[in-house]
């Protein structure tokens, strides 16, 4: 009953609290367009506005570092507020050049398209599960959530003309100000040190269809701010630009005219470790959320590993916990880093968030198993098998192979490499770490190290770890 009680405080001060504040506190602004006070002072007067933010199709995934921005829609959809999400069927054909020194490989139509209808689904499902997730965390039932849409541009752009485009909207954009942009200024600057093959006219007018559908969706379908990554704040203020030039014949702004909200834009920071690691997909260590590229398990073993500096902070980013309780959990943790409480909340926390409350708690007793086992706790072998199974990672080989059979098939080592390893004391099996394997183990003795008879848990170094079912 005090733990609801509390709860029910918590959650009183985080529905109270500026939508705004919230996010700053959390880390999850990095600017905001002006004039701010009026966006502030709107929403603290319960207008209800709409927010979008946008991914291209380059991937089949979304990937944790596109989620930063959609936390901000997620905070402001539990709080009432509709959001919208653009899927750029149109300007993944041309190619983002923000944050990049180099084109984008050319993709396949069809490619493109498959892409565009997963990352539709997880769009989707991601919501839906942030919906249920809040819900699970706060007492209050009641809450009035907004309506989520998902919009693909190519809708609008298919038939646009490019002759009727430039009559219509060509001489509201000026030249300088897209030269002035940092995602042109970085590749013309990186161009003159010859470390590109220059910037291609499609990526130069990527910033024109950006500022486009801020257009299209704020004159039709009300959107009010656009949301994105630092390095999307060019883009989006040539949209406030255009939609102010667009709306304002008589110099009066549409917003002024209309008597509704003008437009606005929020960026978030580009998400980095302690150690200066960038996420993201052209970082090249992407952790997507579709749970064939990555599973439920490798996300809760990602944040697992989170350096503790960074655990606060991807508390306060990845989930809806409240500040107060984030701030006990950091406290408890700070006494005793060693129990890695703050990364276990964080990893089941982020897995319930994306996956759902099964997926965690399977990653989460899988974890516990693998990396955590020490030796007093009762483990049941078909339960371990059957969870394994449902995360993912589980494996099958044959009882007629030896360990160096085993080795090879599974850690896709040669004969000679897995016996020099097994040789060297890299390898171990079963659930504690330290039976180590000193000499190869034949078909025939297999008993002595499978729990249940049929599941071999195979160590190679301190992190491979593989899971076996050996029929």
């Amino acid at each position: 009953m005090k733990s609801l009680k509390i709860w029910r405080r918590i959650t009183r001060t985080y529905l109270t609290r500026s939508v705004i504040s919230e996010l700053e506190q959390r880390g999850l602004v990095s600017q905001i367009s002006q004039p701010k006070n009026k966006l502030i002072e709107s929403l603290d007067a319960g207008t209800k506005i709409k927010l979008y933010c946008g991914v291209d199709p380059t991937a089949r995934s979304i990937h944790l570092g596109n989620l930063v921005p959609m936390m901000i829609l997620l905070h402001f959809y539990v709080r009432g507020h509709d959001i919208v999400n653009i899927i750029g069927g149109a300007t993944g054909q041309v190619g983002d050049p923000s944050g990049r020194t180099t084109a984008r490989n050319e993709m396949m139509q069809q490619e493109r398209i498959n892409n565009v209808n997963n990352i539709n689904l997880q769009l989707k499902r991601f919501f839906q599960n942030g919906k249920a997730y809040y819900l699970r965390k706060q007492s209050d039932q009641s809450t009035e959530f907004g309506t989520h849409f998902i919009r693909n541009n190519l809708d609008w752009w298919k038939d646009v003309k490019m002759l009727d485009f430039l009559a219509n909207y060509g001489k509201h954009i000026r030249i300088q100000q897209m030269l002035s942009r940092d995602s042109v200024t970085s590749r013309l600057s990186a161009t003159s040190n010859s470390k590109t093959d220059g910037l291609g006219f499609n990526e130069f007018t990527y910033q024109i269809l950006q500022a486009y559908d801020f257009y299209h969706l704020y004159s039709k379908e009300d959107v009010n701010v656009q949301v994105g990554g630092n390095d999307q704040w060019g883009n989006i203020v040539a949209g406030i630009d255009l939609i102010q030039r667009l709306s304002s014949k008589d110099n009066v702004p549409l917003a002024e005219k209309d008597k509704k909200l003008g437009p606005y834009g929020i960026t978030v920071p580009l998400l980095t470790t302690a150690n200066g690691t960038k996420f993201g997909k052209s970082a090249g260590n992407a952790i997507f959320i579709d749970p064939k590229m990555n599973t439920p398990f490798d996300l809760y073993q990602f944040f697992y590993n989170t350096l503790d500096e960074d655990t606060e902070k991807f508390l306060k980013i990845f989930t809806l916990l409240p500040e107060e309780e984030i701030k006990n959990i950091s406290e408890k943790h700070a006494l005793n880093r060693s129990s890695h409480l703050g990364q276990s909340i964080l990893a089941k926390e982020v897995t319930e968030l994306i996956h759902g409350p099964q997926e965690a708690h399977n990653a989460e007793y899988v974890s516990n198993a693998l990396f955590r086992y020490t030796g007093d706790e009762a483990v049941d072998g078909e339960t371990l098998i059957n969870t394994l199974s449902h995360t993912g990672i589980l494996q099958n080989g044959l009882k007629q192979w030896d360990l160096l059979e085993v080795l090879a098939q599974i850690a896709k080592l040669s004969r000679t490499q897995a016996r020099k390893r097994i040789e060297q004391g890299s390898v171990s099996v079963g659930l504690q770490r330290g039976n180590v394997i000193t000499k190869n183990i034949s078909s025939d003795q297999w008993s002595n190290h499978l729990i249940s008879n049929r599941l071999l848990i195979l160590r190679l170094g301190k992190q491979k770890v593989y899971s076996i079912v050996m029929e």
